[in-house]
């Protein structure tokens, strides 16, 4: 149809670039190539100046609210004996390595540090008999627990939650450049169609 104007085509994909190739002077380079190329360097830098700090406040964070718990289950949780009220079950094959891995909840006749006797549940070997005697974790109330975080253990959370904030900041300013990418994108393909609208009309012929 004359004075219609064919769509936009986005040129064709690029061909290999060398490294950096957004700073290098070039005239087909575009403004928001250098935006581009100041943004991905100001996030990186931002990145690696972000990242530590952020990892050292976590991780102590962390750390000192661990440190906290462990120390309130070390006041609050002690190892006692255990008397087992029933036969566990022995479905392993004795001396295998499941036996060796596998744990039963069984009701077990515990004693408070009140002096208290009371049953509870406790996870135990396969195959131990009623009355046999097992040592247990349990709590102020009585009822089986874990044992307290070992400083090892605290350690290891601590410096888990740093990785964590470490990543987290990563991750925030791979989206920031992404979006950023994306959005000055979309800004080339409106001015190409721009560009386009005033240039087509130059070179199609009215039939």
């Amino acid at each position: 149809m004359a004075g219609t104007v064919p769509p936009a085509q986005p040129p064709p994909g690029p061909p290999p670039r060398p490294l950096f190739w957004r700073w290098r002077p070039n005239p087909l380079r575009r403004r928001t190539d250098t935006v581009r190329a100041w943004l991905g360097l100001t996030v990186l830098l931002a990145v690696l100046a972000v990242a530590p700090v952020a990892a050292a406040l976590v991780g102590d964070a962390a750390h000192r609210h661990y440190r906290d718990v462990a120390r309130h289950q070390q006041q609050t949780r002690h190892l006692t004996d255990a008397i087992l009220v029933h036969d566990a079950p022995r479905h392993p094959e004795p001396g295998s390595d499941e036996e060796k891995k596998t744990r039963y909840p069984v009701e077990v006749r515990v004693v408070t540090r009140e002096g208290r006797t009371r049953t509870t549940r406790a996870e135990v070997h396969p195959g131990l008999t009623a009355d046999s005697t097992v040592r247990i974790w349990i709590d102020t109330a009585g009822e089986a627990t874990d044992a307290p975080l070992t400083g090892k253990e605290v350690r290891s959370r601590a410096a888990g939650w740093a990785l964590l904030a470490a990543i987290g900041v990563a991750l925030a300013g791979a989206a920031v450049h992404a979006v950023s990418g994306l959005v000055l994108h979309r800004r080339n393909l409106a001015r190409w169609d721009a560009a386009w609208a005033e240039t087509a009309p130059r070179w199609t012929t009215p039939t």
